[in-house]
């Protein structure tokens, strides 16, 4: 495939995944218009990489289909100035994107292998790769005006949370009875809530398993 043919497949990709789907901030529209999709994906999935569905990128872990990233980055109202803490950057492809939004985006992956073809792939200046537990998220960067998770978790653990900023957000898709619901989350204070605001399939990423409660 040649580079005319990516380019057609990312048009029409804007035009048939985000733009039906209520993907209309236009920053978020231009620069899923603009990334290469195709960089972030194996060699053997380059064919498929626009697809409306979640693609294997090795590791057990899959890459977001292109509505969850366009509605949840739509949703977190990404800002030029916002400082990000993206959880689960897999092989790049929403830094690439934040680190097009944002001001600065420190992205954590615990996988080397993904973190490996995520160095070789992103080139946005304003975005620093590190290898670290997801859970904890990357406090040394604290705090956050948004924490993007990329994927299903369970739970939003309370160190994550603790990195925020009063008033930061938080844009995840959390799974609720075997459904996974994105949703924005906001911190007041020493409070937290989130808010579903549309149901789809997300890829999802270990270590968030929802704490064990007991009953007696």
């Amino acid at each position: 495939m040649n580079e005319q043919s990516f380019d057609r497949m990312r048009r029409a990709m804007v035009a048939s995944q985000l733009r039906t789907t209520a993907v209309n901030d236009p920053r978020v529209v231009a620069v899923m218009g603009e990334v290469r999709r195709e960089r972030f994906v194996p060699e053997d999935k380059i064919a498929i990489a626009y697809t409306d569905a979640m693609l294997p990128i090795g590791g057990g872990r899959s890459l977001n289909p292109p509505m969850v990233t366009g509605r949840l980055l739509t949703e977190a109202n990404v800002g030029p100035e916002d400082r990000v803490l993206l959880v689960g950057a897999g092989t790049g492809y929403a830094a690439a994107l934040l680190g097009r939004l944002a001001g600065s985006v420190i992205a954590i992956e615990e996988d080397p292998a993904l973190l490996a073809q995520a160095r070789s792939a992103v080139t946005e200046a304003n975005v620093r790769l590190v290898e670290a537990d997801l859970a904890a998220g990357w406090p040394e960067g604290a705090p956050y005006d948004l924490i993007f998770i990329d994927g299903a978790v369970e739970s939003i653990p309370p160190a994550l949370i603790e990195q925020l900023v009063d008033g930061g957000r938080l844009a995840a898709a959390v799974i609720e009875d075997g459904v996974s619901r994105l949703g924005i989350g906001r911190r007041g204070g020493q409070g937290f809530g989130m808010t579903s605001f549309a149901d789809a399939a997300a890829a999802p990423l270990p270590g968030f398993a929802r704490p064990v409660e007991f009953s007696f």
